[in-house]
């Protein structure tokens, strides 16, 4: 499987954040949000931050908010909406790669990661990266597709649930990608992420089962 180049994405700014604020794909980032608890005072990082949509959610709390995306237009888009919503001076948005993160070991108390780890073409390797930048006793969390994912079980959401138009075609195109890339059992993903250094692994089941969000502490 090929390495993604960041390229891929510049041209995409504008299809990925309104991806960011569909109403499924918000109610999943609020899920995540609600997961990971109280940001206060805590030092938080976004791993394919894509245009920060995830990180403004708790923007108030956080003491620092990093972001990291492969796309110099995703990291620009990010500047924007943060320097709009006046949390430039406590946020920093850095063009790098998910397995080569350009960070300090346990620099960050949380480290988030949404439609991310599973493009990767050795997601193992981003987990990886991700408890190393992670606190001792800190926390990472990641949403990913479930094996279940598919276009035909995503039209059939999208079908059950009345979502049509714009946010349809992003879920689908979220369906196809998965399909070509990695999706994951729980228990899959849990064994990969203890082999890391995890534990205390919790999934929680979004979009009726077509994904999952994992929530762990480092060891």
């Amino acid at each position: 499987m090929r390495k993604m180049v960041g390229a891929e994405f510049n041209e995409l700014v504008a299809f990925f954040d309104g991806m960011a604020r569909t109403k499924w794909l918000g109610a999943i980032h609020d899920t995540l949000k609600e997961k990971t608890g109280s940001w206060q005072d805590q030092d938080v990082l976004d791993v394919g931050c894509g245009t920060g949509r995830l990180l403004l959610r708790g923007a108030d709390e956080a003491a620092s908010l990093t972001g990291l995306d492969l796309s110099t237009e995703m990291i620009k888009a990010s500047q924007q909406n943060f320097f709009y919503h006046e949390y430039s001076q406590k946020s920093e948005f850095i063009v790098g790669d998910a397995c080569q993160l350009p960070f300090s070991s346990q620099q960050f108390d949380l480290v988030v990661s949404t439609c991310v780890m599973f493009l990767l073409p050795v997601p193992q390797e981003g987990i990886r990266e991700m408890l190393r930048v992670t606190k001792q006793g800190g926390a990472i969390a990641m949403l990913n597709p479930s094996v279940k994912m598919s276009q035909q079980e995503a039209f059939q959401y999208c079908k059950n649930h009345g979502i049509t138009g714009f946010e349809q075609t992003t879920m689908l195109k979220w369906a196809n990608v998965s399909t070509k890339r990695h999706r994951y059992d729980e228990e899959g993903l849990r064994l990969l992420l203890q082999q890391e250094g995890a534990q205390d692994v919790e999934h929680h089941s979004v979009l009726e089962g077509l994904a999952m969000i994992t929530y762990a502490k480092k060891r």
